[in-house]
């Protein structure tokens, strides 16, 4: 084991582990002894009154603070204030061993699986409180029921690569942060695992599981969390023919290329879509999809007339008690985080809509939080499209309509070679921005856009 008295190096940290902690200092000495070589231990401090956040630093490990007490609240500030890319999370109460982790890390390491779960064995009586296992085994089997995924426990000790994590959004912040997680991540299609652990009796007092009251509190948020559906995504598209997409690229781009643009944008777009939570991805396409359409997507034919129709009928589609979120093929550097976080279900409480801006004056999103034709038609009918005011028109419909709306963050559409560059430069990683960097047209224009979401 590491001396827990020697922090680690920064180029030495492989993975970090979360311990989210509320008075455990008897513990904290056991635990952090136990962390594998590579490993680096986050305590957060939950507002410890016993002088654990003191101890654990003097241990060597990085102490973060959190005021905002609960258990998702402490465990997402560790998932935050973590840089590795394979991070871990583990009681901090001596229940359950570090020195275990490399076994749950070990399948995502090696790409079998995307987060893997401790299934715990009790190794003594006492360990595991009736009222709570029996309250765990409830709540494995509906989520076996919901997500098909061969869990049994839903144990507190995890590993997962942080980006996909931070990419699920995850907004609970009470004792439904490990259901969320799980749910989450199914709805994003990362692949679930299961590896048993060693569950010893804590160390001190449980403030959760331990007493009947915490493990009602925990079953309540979880309960909520179950009967959330999970959104629908729509991407609104025309599929990427040469002389049909992306014309205001040219003359600076060939026809050709410019096709190849709209190709790389349309397949990002998807790509960041395929990793938000989600019940259905829709691609509703003008043309015939080809290979840059992912696995498990849905397609529907765009229906004809304006874009104000073509918009209205998508959500026509899709009328349910589930939110749906439509966006276009415009905004490749579209963060998944950005959508994961606005769609939880903890985030949706009261929201009616959420609205995107375009920075041309148009808009790169739309969602109803209960869509329906009706709704969609009153909206969308008759607003101009490519305009200006596009995006202004549309968001005052919104408001007068009595809707509570979250507005999500400017962001620029792809319709010009100006802000082709631009778009590559804020995205560096993406395909876009390799399709761009590939082709490197000689003219630019300066030229702004004049429209709204062209599609």
């Amino acid at each position: 084991m590491t001396n827990p008295h020697q922090p680690l190096r920064e180029a030495a940290v492989r993975v970090e582990v979360v311990l989210p902690c509320l008075d455990e200092a008897e513990a904290l000495p056991w635990v952090l002894d136990r962390m594998p070589p590579g490993y680096r231990a986050i305590v957060v401090d939950n507002g410890s009154s016993d002088g654990s956040a003191d101890l654990a630093r003097s241990l060597g490990a990085l102490v973060v603070s959190e005021p905002r007490r609960g258990f998702g609240a402490a465990c997402h500030a560790g998932l935050l204030a973590a840089t590795a890319e394979f991070v871990c999370f583990c009681d901090c109460d001596a229940s359950l061993d570090p020195a275990e982790l490399p076994s749950l890390v070990g399948p995502v390491q090696d790409g079998t699986a995307d987060l893997v779960l401790g299934r715990r064995r009790p190794t003594a009586r006492g360990a595991w409180p009736l009222h709570a296992r029996l309250a765990n085994a409830e709540l494995a089997r509906r989520l076996r029921a919901r997500t098909g995924a061969p869990l049994h426990d839903l144990g507190p000790m995890r590993a997962a690569r942080r980006g996909r994590l931070l990419d699920l959004g995850l907004g609970d912040r009470r004792s439904g942060y490990p259901l969320e997680m799980v749910l989450a991540a199914d709805a994003a299609g990362m692949r679930i695992a299961e590896r048993e652990v060693a569950y010893r009796p804590r160390s001190g007092r449980s403030k959760v599981t331990g007493t009947v009251r915490g493990t009602r509190q925990a079953v309540q948020d979880m309960g909520a969390l179950l009967a959330a559906p999970a959104p629908t995504l729509l991407v609104l598209a025309k599929s990427p023919v040469p002389g049909r997409v992306k014309t205001r690229l040219t003359p600076a781009c060939t026809p050709e290329q410019a096709a190849a643009l709209a190709e790389a944008a349309l397949a990002d777009t998807l790509g960041t879509l395929g990793r938000v939570p989600a019940g259905r991805r829709i691609l509703v396409l003008e043309g015939a999809p080809g290979r840059w359409l992912p696995e498990g997507w849905e397609v529907l034919p765009q229906a004809g007339g304006g874009l104000d129709v073509r918009l209205a009928k998508a959500f026509a589609a899709v009328s349910g008690d589930a939110p749906a979120l439509l966006v276009g093929m415009d905004t490749p550097q579209l963060s998944a985080r950005t959508l994961a976080e606005a769609l939880a279900p903890a985030a949706r409480a009261g929201v009616d809509a959420w609205f995107g801006p375009a920075a041309d004056g148009g808009f790169w999103t739309l969602g109803l939080a209960r869509p329906d034709a009706e709704q969609a038609r009153r909206l969308l009918l008759g607003v101009p499209m490519s305009t200006r005011t596009t995006g202004a028109v549309l968001r005052g419909r919104l408001a007068a309509a009595g809707l509570h709306v979250v507005d999500l963050p400017v962001l620029t559409d792809v319709d010009t070679v100006a802000e082709a560059a631009e778009v590559a430069e804020l995205a560096p990683e993406t395909r876009f921005a390799d399709t761009w960097r590939a082709l490197a047209p000689t003219a630019l224009t300066s030229t702004p856009a004049l429209g709204g979401t062209t599609r």
